[in-house]
């Protein structure tokens, strides 16, 4: 389990301009599937540009329990000399994700596929967290939960199949986690496993096995869904890696640069996947200044040089059907969404509910407990922005959850009294550099004992 370390209250306060070039993290769904698609190669994988937050860290000491050697040669540069899909072992211990949502659900994927038994664990956040939708298709495909804490949380011993069955599944839900999970259970079952979507959810697992060697093909399915077939037992060939900026830890400083006057930012080598950039065609929507040069690709994914201005926003009816390409960035827009002109409603948001905390119902008590107008009506989330800058000034519940921590500090940065989170410990899980990278813009940033 997880040690707890003592809250990090952190505030900001309204700045001037911020100008500069910034490049966020590395992306951290890249991240983890990077290191994962090492272990499951034969041979040395080179990463570069790895997130090194706490997340991804629990994954790579996963890999390397699971008997991959794990070496770290620099910032962002490791390598990986895995043991191939057929190859992994029961680890000694169980393994520790933290607060690695991601981590930990592909990983129940990787062992759900193997003759092999893991116990899985994590914080205080994570054993909160709903795994039903992960165990259920790995059920089918044969593997077996042998201990869990009530509800299938965890911590939870998963024990995979002599073989692995090939299913075909559709998700219950937009999710890239459940599709992915059940696509590296397929890696190690005889046949095809097939994966149906009704709503197309970020396709970097997909992109990633076709780069390390596998078979793996997407077709269009419904009005807005994909089928993906994957040939089980592969060989994988490690494959060098370079992870883009993460555009969901970009999406802070770049809602930064809206909202405070004068400013002017350069955001290097955000990924621009189609799958990922709800949020940046919304803020377009809103009436942002954003504008993508230097279109190039890196390690497999578009990726682009935002440059950022700050300008007048108005609100937007963003559909339900554009949540899991920005599921993560709700938090961010409904800050940018308090300081647009008009009524800002963000529509079928259920999956906020159970992300690292319920974040619908904390960023809307951050909202109002800061003066916006806001409130919930149903999986709705409506903002009503007044074409200024809010009240702030008041304390916000974080929940343990780190974008909860950096929202509400980049509506400080707007707002006309400071803006308190009770704890940006958690930021380090996904952006550890935040705060440094953030008043070398020329933001008013602190944290305080």
């Amino acid at each position: 389990m997880s040690s707890v370390s003592e809250p990090l209250v952190a505030v900001a306060r309204r700045s001037g301009p911020l100008k500069g070039r910034l490049r966020a993290p590395g992306d951290k769904s890249m991240s983890h599937r990077a290191l994962i698609f090492g272990l499951l190669a034969v041979g040395e994988t080179r990463i570069e540009g790895l997130l090194e937050g706490e997340d991804v860290l629990a994954t790579a000491r996963a890999c390397a329990a699971l008997g991959a050697e794990v070496e770290r040669l620099g910032e962002g540069s490791w390598r990986v000399r895995g043991v191939g899909v057929g190859g992994l072992r029961s680890p000694d211990a169980p393994l520790d994700f933290g607060n690695a949502g991601t981590g930990s659900r592909l990983m129940m994927g990787v062992v759900g596929g193997h003759p092999i038994s893991a116990t899985f664990d994590g914080d205080a956040s994570l054993r909160s967290r709903p795994m039903r939708r992960i165990l259920d298709p790995l059920a089918l495909m044969g593997a077996e939960v042998t201990a869990s804490a009530e509800g299938g949380r965890l911590p939870l011993t998963l024990k995979g199949p002599e073989t692995a069955l090939p299913i075909t599944y559709e998700t219950p839900m937009p999710s890239a986690q459940v599709k992915s999970a059940v696509l590296l259970a397929g890696l190690n079952a005889p046949g095809v496993t097939t994966v149906i979507e009704r709503e197309a959810t970020r396709d970097h697992t997909e992109r990633m096995l076709r780069a390390f060697g596998a078979e793996v093909t997407v077709e269009p399915h419904g009005a807005h869904g994909r089928l993906i077939r994957l040939v089980g037992q592969p060989e994988l060939k490690p494959a060098e890696v370079r992870v883009p900026a993460d555009p969901s830890s970009a999406a802070f400083p770049l809602v930064a640069a809206l909202i405070a006057p004068g400013s002017k930012v350069t955001l290097e080598g955000v990924m621009t996947n189609p799958l990922r950039t709800g949020l940046m065609l919304t803020l377009t929507e809103m009436g942002a200044d954003i504008t993508a040069e230097n279109l190039r690709e890196e390690g497999g994914e578009e990726v682009a040089d935002l440059v950022v201005r700050a300008g007048p926003l108005k609100g937007v009816d963003v559909p339900p059907e554009r949540a899991p390409t920005m599921i993560d960035e709700y938090p961010i827009l409904a800050v940018a969404a308090a300081f647009a002109e008009g009524e800002t409603r963000m529509r079928g948001l259920h999956e906020l509910t159970v992300k690292e905390s319920d974040r619908l119902a904390a960023v809307h008590a951050g909202l109002v407990a800061n003066g916006v107008d806001a409130r919930i009506e149903g999986d709705d989330l409506i903002v009503r922005g007044q074409a200024r800058a809010p009240g702030g000034g008041a304390p916000v519940r974080t929940h343990l959850d780190h974008r909860i921590a950096m929202s509400f500090l980049v509506m400080g940065l707007g707002a006309d009294a400071p803006v308190t989170v009770d704890d940006a410990t958690m930021i380090a899980t996904s952006f550890p550099t935040f705060l440094p990278l953030m008043t070398g813009l020329g933001a008013e940033m602190e944290t305080k004992a």
